[in-house]
């Protein structure tokens, strides 16, 4: 789970010593989630998407390596290039600097940039980047790097260097000239790289870096956890962040679009963030298990599990991802049309306070809508108040409660929320004579 995914206080131990739905109304800890426990987003703002708990097993904590590996199948090769070089791959196009993160999470200030330029001028060792070699050549060329630690430091130097380059990159911020210097203002201040000396150019040119470059052969799921066991610096990629620079392509659109959709926007109440990436990342659960039968869910490590998922909607064709894109928007106004301003959102009998937005019920919901045909989900929406008191009644059900609520990624719980809620929709369906099965 990503840092800004915490914020828990509620005790583990007395929430199970209560009733069902007693456990959220009896719970002070949320007073400021409507009782239930939400993200936490940048800035330290409290979002509209309910916190999923870790399962209080041990062997399920989300940011321990699960997946057993061999560890002579990594492989990290260190490079010491040098910033001419990094600028030459970036010109013909084989750095990826994921400019959509860039747009999404900020890049630094005039003043950093330049202090970081400052560093390199006074021959400051700068910290290392990290990248992965990517392979997947129908989008992108062989040996292109995907830089995944170093984005807004090799920004910076491409943004003051050849600012042209990184506008190519997709990134136009125009050229920097350097602000807010420290030791060197004097002399360099409101400068740009032309102005510079010949001498100063090539200081900056010929300055070496360090690059960790992890090879194709690491496995997947360790190649995952690398980075996030890095991603430490001042501002930590969110696990979508990750999956965004590790895995460039056809994905990263269909996910934006879909995240930017007023469907979709409407369905959520508008209460999915996209800063971090935070609607990408319900998209691509949406996805994954529109390409993966819930029941053929094997319960793997979960975030390999989507980082796969990108790799699959890479490979499917033009066609494919406009056919998904269709069952996507035709799911969330089903969905809408449903449950109205509860949808995706926990319901028991009697509530009407609005609960945030749950990701289990949400991929739930919306796969099983998305599977059923236009004839079907019409049915459904003249059956709403049959729908919304079934999903009520099934909020009742313990197994099914915690199987939106602790662990959502462990496969039994998958299983069995995604069959009842089937299910569900079926028996309306059937009862009403709306199946076209």
């Amino acid at each position: 789970m990503s840092p800004e995914d915490s914020g828990s206080n509620r005790a583990a131990q007395s929430k199970d010593q209560l009733s069902l739905y007693g456990r959220y109304l009896d719970d002070t800890s949320a007073e400021d989630s409507g009782n239930f426990l939400v993200e936490i987003g940048a800035g330290g703002r409290s979002t509209d998407v309910e916190l999923e708990q870790p399962d209080e097993e041990p062997d399920s904590a989300d940011d321990r390596i699960t997946a057993p590996y061999d560890p002579s199948k990594i492989e990290i090769q260190t490079l010491n290039p040098t910033i001419n070089l990094l600028i030459s791959r970036l010109v013909n196009g084989m750095i990826d600097l994921a400019p959509d993160f860039q747009r999404k999470a900020g890049i630094w200030s005039d003043e950093q940039q330049s202090r970081l330029i400052e560093s390199l001028l006074l021959r400051i060792p700068i910290p290392s980047f990290y990248a992965s070699e990517l392979t997947d050549s129908s989008w992108a060329q062989d040996s292109s790097w995907a830089i995944v630690d170093g984005i807004q430091r090799l920004t910076a130097i491409a943004r003051f260097i050849a600012p042209e380059a990184l506008k190519e990159a997709g990134i136009d911020s125009g050229p920097l000239k350097l602000r807010g210097l420290e030791y060197l203002k004097d002399d360099f201040e409101g400068k740009g790289y032309a102005d510079l000396s010949g001498r100063m150019q090539i200081r900056l040119n010929e300055t070496q870096v360090v690059v960790h470059l992890i090879r194709p052969g690491t496995p997947e799921e360790v190649k995952f956890n690398i980075f996030a066991r890095i991603n430490t610096g001042g501002l930590p990629l969110t696990r979508q962040e990750i999956r965004h620079a590790l895995v460039p392509g056809p994905a990263r659109k269909l996910l934006s679009t879909l995240a930017e959709s007023p469907e979709f926007a409407t369905a959520t109440g508008h209460g999915v963030y996209s800063e971090r990436m935070a609607d990408r990342e319900m998209v691509l659960r949406y996805l994954a298990f529109r390409l993966t039968d819930p029941s053929l869910f094997r319960g793997q490590d979960f975030d390999q599990f989507l980082a796969l998922t990108m790799r699959q909607v890479n490979r499917l064709t033009e066609k494919e991802r406009e056919a998904h894109a269709r069952d996507f928007r035709g799911a969330m106004v089903t969905a809408e049309k449903i449950f109205e301003g509860h949808t995706f959102r926990k319901r028991f009998p009697g509530q009407t306070r609005r609960s945030p937005v749950n990701k289990a019920v949400f991929e739930t919901v919306s796969v099983n809508l998305a599977a059923l045909s236009d004839r079907e989900r019409s049915a459904l929406v003249a059956s709403r108040e049959q729908v919304v008191g079934g999903f009520q009644q099934l909020m009742t059900d313990r197994n099914f409660e915690r199987a939106v609520s602790v662990g959502t990624g462990d496969r039994n719980k998958v299983v069995y929320r995604f069959a009842k809620v089937r299910e569900l929709f079926r028996t309306i369906l059937e009862n009403n004579g709306g199946s076209t099965q």
